[in-house]
């Protein structure tokens, strides 16, 4: 009875998002007149793809944006080392995420847009990849992609599986569950960031023999360091003998707390350097207009300004560079988490550099990553309010000794919970998607 409710609710969602069609594809070329799809490969988004298919087994790698395209890729090398026989295609969503990830990606991975999911879009796109399987990361639930791949006999898996509390509460609603549950059931492997979301899912009456743990994938940051031909080098050279500090991933609003920062620290400091790092490039336009009209000297990553002592901003406006630049600074503030309405972003990338990490209160899905760095060691990351940084930041600063145990601390942190990750969810999918859609 649930399954025929699932079914006849899908049949109204799939009706209604082919009645939307024409008014998706205006919509599409409304985000490509702003600026917000690729200008020219736009219409991928519909399905109509822009490179040949290969011959022989084909593994479709999905995730919504940057972060999520970031944690696929450890698993993606893995996939192309043990199975050399199997083609990769990795798609996302948002133009940021392209520009950073095509960077990242083996050379051999076909990188494509992501079909919106609509009928036509999505029956173009898996009638001309056909995957053997799809490989979704973290919380893309879309009907038509989701059970048309099902009536196609396609794997499905989703890993590092979360869903936010307000979806959560959408999909829990009396006439939205069956279709959930109807999607869920489709799937050969659920991969839960937490105990918390497992059950979230299990509540939504996914199948609980599919769903396994192994790890947040967000921990397979690989070590980096820093590159000689970005320049970076020589900006750690002219920091050597500075106070720094990062605010990294800032959103519209963040700017201005620490903003507030920068010049109470200042006052203290004078030869310090605040490096500001925004989530999106339009806010860093933003900054960096605020900044020149406050008469605070910056210097700016796009311009490949050299940072003089009369510098006391270095704002990055480049894409894709955040692992390195954590490399720069000992103290590290990850923005996205002090505003309500936040989420948080990945601390793993701060912790892997060395850096002492702090963040705000507001951290969406990624709480149970700092509470797990926390459980290991109290002193990996340090959380405190837009209020309280000026004050958490002299302590580290003043306190030599305290800097290099937050720093320490989170380091040893992060190397604890991302041991075996990758491997782990290697083992999962081997075995319950590959071992049987895409045999040797």
């Amino acid at each position: 009875m649930a399954r025929k409710k699932g079914e006849l609710i899908y049949k109204i969602y799939r009706a209604f998002s082919y009645g939307l069609s024409p008014m998706i594809n205006l919509h599409l070329r409304w985000r490509k007149f702003r600026g917000l799809e690729h200008p020219k490969r736009w219409t991928e988004r519909l399905g109509r793809p822009s490179l040949p298919r290969p011959a022989g087994p084909l593994v479709w790698f999905h995730a919504v944006s940057l972060g999520e395209g970031m944690a696929a890729i450890p698993v993606i090398k893995c996939c192309l080392t043990r199975r050399p026989d199997v083609t990769v295609l990795m798609t996302s969503t948002t133009l940021s995420a392209f520009e950073v990830i095509k960077k990242e990606l083996p050379a051999n991975v076909i990188y494509q847009f992501a079909p919106v999911d609509a009928p036509a879009a999505v029956e173009a796109f898996l009638g001309y990849w056909k995957p053997n399987a799809i490989i979704l990361i973290e919380s893309e639930l879309w009907p038509n992609l989701i059970i048309g791949a099902a009536k196609n006999g396609i794997a499905l898996a989703l890993l590092n599986a979360r869903i936010s509390a307000k979806s959560f509460r959408y999909w829990s609603l009396p006439v939205v569950l069956p279709l959930a549950a109807f999607m869920l059931s489709k799937f050969s492997l659920i991969v839960p960031l937490s105990n918390k979301q497992a059950i979230q899912f299990q509540l939504l009456q996914a199948p609980p023999l599919v769903i396994n743990f192994s790890g947040d994938l967000k921990y397979a940051v690989e070590d980096t360091t820093l590159a000689g031909d970005n320049g970076l080098e020589e900006l750690q050279e002219q920091l050597k003998h500075r106070k720094v500090w990062m605010a990294s991933s800032l959103h519209r609003g963040e700017d201005k707390i620490m903003l507030r920062v920068h010049k109470a620290l200042k006052e203290i400091y004078p030869d310090m350097l605040t490096i500001i790092v925004p989530r999106h490039l339009e806010v860093g336009q933003e900054i960096v207009l605020e900044l020149q009209r406050k008469g605070i000297s910056v210097a700016l990553r796009s311009h490949s300004d050299k940072l003089s002592l009369g510098a006391e901003t270095y704002v990055v406006d480049t894409l894709g560079e955040l692992r390195e630049l954590y490399r720069l600074t000992p103290i590290a503030v990850i923005g996205g988490s002090f505003l309500p309405g936040l989420a948080g972003h990945n601390i793993s990338e701060a912790a892997v550099a060395g850096c002492a990490v702090l963040t705000g209160h507001y951290l969406g899905h990624f709480n149970h990553m700092v509470q797990e760095m926390q459980r290991l060691s109290p002193s990996s990351v340090l959380q405190v309010s837009g209020d309280m940084l000026v004050e958490a930041l002299i302590e580290l600063f003043s306190d030599a000794k305290l800097l290099e145990t937050r720093r320490a601390a989170a380091k040893q942190a992060y190397h604890a919970l991302s041991s075996g990750v990758v491997e782990n969810m290697w083992r999962l999918v081997q075995f319950h998607i590959l071992d049987k859609s895409v045999p040797m």
